[in-house]
């Protein structure tokens, strides 16, 4: 997830008026009673959280395994208040990118009694203060002693990120961390100094987020919260339109039986995002099942033995 949008857990005015574009965009939710051979509907319409990596990538697994089956399937990314309002109004089918209990909270409460809860496919979703694998200390409450180790800096992401806010609010306060300068910026240049530091074998302290493709891409680890200040792990649901299990009964056992490991989840976006550029979702999500050539079927036979 790009946690420059985790802070948008309010609805407001710019919910209804992006509204317009995704109902406008044409890529409403299935209407077609044609299926493809096994009870389900045939077309499926994925509304996905934009900028949230975990959630494009796995809406796009989805696209490319139901394509291979015949289904005919559409994206539309919109911002998550949309596509919770569309996906209540029927104009999405599905979408694979619920946080909670937290950070999706305030959406399931307005919207939860119109929805069908699919399944849970992570469960270990968090914020976390990020270290190089080699680091000298292991828990955030060892960071203030060893400052100078890290250059005497947290290197964070944008102003307005929930990540942000964690850490100025409670983190930095609670380990004693005032000392250090924290650098609010952006996520690319984040990014961009773990990528340098770890090339370079030098210690560095980051603000970070799993799922992520930097798990995947650099030897880093995250520091222990013994304090839990950075907050609880969360799990990643996937959320149907009313009827969507009576709809598609066989697509719904194979999301309930979806799970991906931190290995796969990972290298699915360090593949999607990083070595891809996110230029082609589609190429990058075959190129991940062709990599992982089982995956189909071992998703289709922990469906069976779970009905």
């Amino acid at each position: 997830m790009s946690h420059a949008l985790i802070s948008r857990g309010a609805l407001g005015v710019a919910t209804i008026v992006m509204l317009g574009f995704a109902v406008a965009s044409g890529t409403g939710a299935a209407s077609s009673t044609s299926a493809v051979g096994n009870g389900d509907e045939q077309t499926l319409s994925i509304g996905i959280h934009s900028g949230w990596d975990e959630g494009i990538a796995v809406s796009y697994l989805f696209k490319a395994m139901l394509e291979d089956e015949g289904y005919t399937v559409t994206t539309t990314e919109a911002d998550p208040g949309v596509v919770y309002t569309g996906l209540t109004g029927g104009d999405f089918d599905v979408n694979f990118d619920m946080w909670l209990p937290n950070t999706h909270a305030d959406y399931l409460e307005t919207y939860g009694d119109q929805m069908e809860q699919l399944g849970v496919w992570y469960d270990q979703a968090r914020n976390a203060i990020a270290v190089n694998e080699d680091s000298p200390i292991t828990s955030i409450d060892e960071l203030a002693a060893n400052a100078d180790l890290f250059g005497n800096r947290i290197v964070g992401i944008e102003a307005g990120a929930g990540l942000t806010a964690m850490t100025k609010d409670k983190a930095i306060p609670g380990y004693g961390l005032e000392n250090m300068d924290f650098l609010i910026s952006s996520t690319p240049a984040m990014l961009a100094e773990l990528k340098g530091a770890t090339d370079a074998g030098e210690n560095i302290a980051v603000t970070l987020w799993s799922p992520h493709w930097a798990y995947d891409a650099f030897p880093i680890r995250d520091l222990e919260d013994p304090k839990g200040l950075m907050g609880e792990a969360e799990e990643i649901h996937s959320v149907g339109r009313t009827g969507f299990a009576e709809d598609y009964p066989t697509l719904s056992s194979w999301i309930s039986a979806f799970k991906l490991d931190d290995d796969q989840l990972f290298s699915l976006e360090n593949l999607m995002f990083n070595e891809n550029g996110g230029s082609d979702n589609d190429a990058s999500a075959r190129a991940w099942l062709e990599a992982n050539p089982t995956f189909v079927d071992d998703l289709k036979a922990a469906s069976a033995s779970a009905s």
